[in-house]
């Protein structure tokens, strides 16, 4: 029996290789039903066709300042004009792969299977890389303008489930508003801190009367106004193989709470906590910015699946969230 793409040459050339559309787009799929993975959903992707580049940044104080006037007949109008300043983005490659052998191969019942899995296992490999880079650089003290800490006078931790947090997050929504003049419109929760709110007594107060006796997502986000909230429940191993497995919750702590300002859709003047730059331009990747590849060694008689993602997250106005640590304690 013949094998899939076999090469007659030795090494396989960068012409052997080629991108698999079919396998890429069981990557996409495998990518958008992932729901515990939130890198690329928190903060907008923007494709981009070089890996480094500039953007531009706006001064916000040049939005907001009263200069208009009353106009005499025949007179100038009063002008003004905003300022920009540029900052660089640099999409990294990320790289795994997986072998399939040619005995495996061909005792195969139904040979795409072996591809499939090879692609969601590559898939789940990059997606958490990616959210490992994201919870360990943006949830963590020192990176916001506005930060708050349970441990001290900041605010009462909701480990106090008689704590109400509606007033505390119109607060928090308050600060951020009146120094940017945007209203916080995105929540993100550790899965801790959603455990929490969930059995807040305030909360369930609020809703008691409703057909629903428990607290969904959409229905926080309703009483706290905040029309998107998501839960990080990524999980990681940290064992190598062979060892005991050490699982635990992606990012530096599992006790955290992060409100910001991003717009529904990335834009060149709609300002936003953050942004994920995708490296579209390189090798055909898809929006997400993966592409699966797929060829045969024949030094060691196997196909390879591989899959690369390109991107760099990138904080672009830290005026825009909030950061709040020990939230339950």
């Amino acid at each position: 029996m013949a094998l899939e793409g076999v090469q007659k040459n030795v090494t396989p050339g960068p012409g052997d290789v080629h991108i698999n559309k079919p396998l890429t787009n069981i990557s996409v799929a495998y990518i958008q039903d992932t729901t515990n993975f939130i890198a690329d959903r928190v903060f907008p992707r923007i494709g981009v066709q070089k890996q480094s580049d500039l953007y531009f940044k706006y001064d916000k104080g040049d939005w907001f300042r009263n200069e208009a006037q009353k106009r005499a007949p025949a007179t100038e109008s009063p002008g003004g004009r905003y300022n920009l300043s540029t900052d660089t983005y640099f999409c990294h490659i990320y790289a795994f792969h997986k072998t399939i052998d040619a005995q495996t191969r061909t005792n195969e019942d139904t040979p795409l299977d072996g591809d499939a899995d090879a692609a969601e296992f590559v898939t789940q490999r990059l997606l958490l890389r990616r959210e490992i880079d994201f919870m360990d650089a943006y949830f963590k003290a020192g990176v916001w303008d506005h930060e708050y800490d349970g441990e001290t006078s900041d605010f009462t931790q909701f480990s106090d489930e008689t704590e109400d947090p509606v007033p505390f997050f119109d607060e928090v929504k308050d600060d951020i508003y009146e120094e940017s003049g945007f209203m916080p419109n995105t929540l993100v929760l550790s899965h801790k801190a959603w455990r929490a709110l969930k059995k807040n007594e305030k909360l369930l107060e609020r809703i008691k009367y409703t057909q629903r006796g428990v607290m969904p997502l959409d229905l926080l986000g309703s009483l706290l106004e905040i029309p998107r909230v998501y839960v990080a429940r990524a999980i990681k191993n940290d064992a190598q193989e062979g060892a005991s497995d050490d699982f635990s919750y992606v990012g530096d702590t599992d006790d955290f709470a992060w409100l910001g300002y991003v717009p529904e859709r990335p834009g060149l003047r709609r300002p936003s906590a953050g942004y994920t730059f995708v490296w579209t331009g390189y090798g055909g990747q898809n929006a997400y910015g993966v592409t699966i590849s797929k060829w045969y060694n024949n030094d060691i008689k196997a196909d390879k699946i591989e899959g690369e993602l390109c991107y760099d997250q990138k904080i672009v106005a830290s005026d825009l969230g909030a950061f709040m640590h020990d939230f339950v304690g």
